[in-house]
């Protein structure tokens, strides 16, 4: 196998499960630079429906410890992952609404995960325009949702609310439970045990609600 596939396979799973190692050694080598990096992660994640599978509560978490820990400034931070977040969001919106169809047929349909498209399409009709802000929690629904929203042709202005606020609580919150509990010594010297339940936690809470909610509907 080609060795610069291997050298992407091997740093992205660095990236996605020792997100913290890399997040503060790319902040000690590039220091200001650092907060393009977390805009471009972050926008990609919610912004393209096949880059569902980036960090996102891991990464806001690891960001408020480090802002806890004087390596990133908050405002800034809070500001850039605001704008990711919100932004990235409304264009998955625009790129389901204008080409969302399309891009469920070959030979665009290989790059979208079937399944967790179904998923989200379950989730956004059980709870409605509350799934935007809800599915901000849930890896792969959070990519996803947008990108279903504009596919259903939900009211722009609508959704762009439900956006900002989900946004909001999201980047907030998961950023905020960083800043507070990043410092805490347990957390500290089990920081690979919290990312790997932020990574898993929410995820398998979705496929248990999404097999729960197949299960009522059973006759």
């Amino acid at each position: 196998m080609d060795n610069g596939f291997m050298d992407f396979i091997s740093n992205y799973l660095d990236l996605i499960f020792h997100v913290d190692q890399f997040l503060t050694a790319w902040v000690q080598s590039h220091g200001e630079l650092t907060y393009g990096l977390l805009f471009l992660i972050i926008f990609i994640e919610t912004g393209l429906v096949f880059m569902p599978f980036l960090p996102g509560d891991s990464l806001l978490f690891i960001i408020g410890a480090l802002c806890s820990a004087e390596l990133l400034s908050p405002v800034p931070s809070l500001l850039v992952c605001l704008s990711a977040a919100i932004l990235g969001d409304q264009l998955n919106y625009t790129i389901g609404r204008n080409f969302g169809k399309h891009l469920l047929h070959p030979p665009f349909s290989r790059w979208i995960k079937l399944q967790a498209l179904q998923r989200s399409e379950v989730f956004f009709e059980k709870w409605g325009s509350l799934a935007i802000i809800l599915a901000r929690f849930m890896p792969f629904v959070r990519t996803f949702a947008p990108f279903v929203a504009g596919i259903s042709k939900m009211n722009r202005m609508t959704f762009t609310a439900f956006n900002a606020i989900g946004g909001m609580i999201w980047v907030i919150g998961v950023g905020l439970m960083g800043y507070l509990l990043g410092e805490i010594p347990w957390v500290k010297s089990h920081i690979q045990a919290v990312v790997l339940i932020l990574i898993l936690g929410p995820g398998l809470l979705a496929i248990w609600g999404m097999l729960k909610s197949q299960g009522n509907r059973r006759p």
